[in-house]
């Protein structure tokens, strides 16, 4: 009768592979951890997530721009912003002012109470065709009667770049002015600087 490992005439299998009896198997060595698959993978979705971070905050403001202003907007509509003040001296023209205007002035003061938006970010908010559409001089009504603090907005928005994006002073007051960015007046961006916590 035959047993595993052996043949019949008495002898055990010969396996090329196997270690001779009585060697020591020594483990393959592991791979150290930042050359495994895993860890490599995690790195590149890292470094993928960071490069498509600054890219989209560099090229796709207007988009983000648009896409929280929509939320503004929904915001507003659904009573939200109910009761949001404008300037008693807009008020005292009652119905002669026309609808698209006090809508537009109270649309830009909804961009400044919630996203703290600068009065020509506000303004080309308000025209640009990818934002609220309205005519010019509905917009600039909206900005000449808009009581608002921009120094206030300016540090907000500022305290937004140092806690969720990590930027430095002078990158931070490089966006709040910069024309492809908050513009804020240098003042304005100032103000917020010199405000920001430590």
């Amino acid at each position: 009768m035959t047993h595993p490992g052996q043949v019949s005439d008495g002898y055990p299998e010969q396996n090329p592979q196997a270690p001779a009896v009585g060697t020591r198997v020594e483990p393959p060595a592991k791979k150290p951890f930042y050359k495994r698959w895993w860890f490599i993978a995690i790195v590149a979705v890292v470094v993928l997530g960071t490069f498509a971070n600054l890219v989209g905050n560099n090229s796709s403001q207007q988009g983000s721009t648009t896409a929280l202003a929509t939320r503004a907007s929904e915001a507003m509509n659904s009573g939200e912003a109910e009761g949001t003040n404008v300037n008693p001296e807009s008020q005292s023209h009652g119905e002669d002012v026309p609808k698209e205007y006090t809508n537009a002035l109270r649309k830009a003061k909804t961009y400044v109470e919630m996203m703290h938006m600068s009065k020509a970010g506000v303004y080309r908010q308000l025209t640009s065709e990818a934002g609220e559409s309205f005519s010019l001089e509905a917009a600039q009504y909206a900005v000449d009667n808009l009581d608002a603090d921009y120094n206030k907005a300016a540090l907000e928005k500022a305290k937004t770049y140092q806690d969720q994006m990590s930027m430095s002073r002078d990158r931070i007051y490089e966006q709040l002015t910069s024309e492809f960015g908050e513009k804020f007046t240098p003042e304005e961006a100032q103000y917020a600087i010199d405000n920001l916590p430590q």
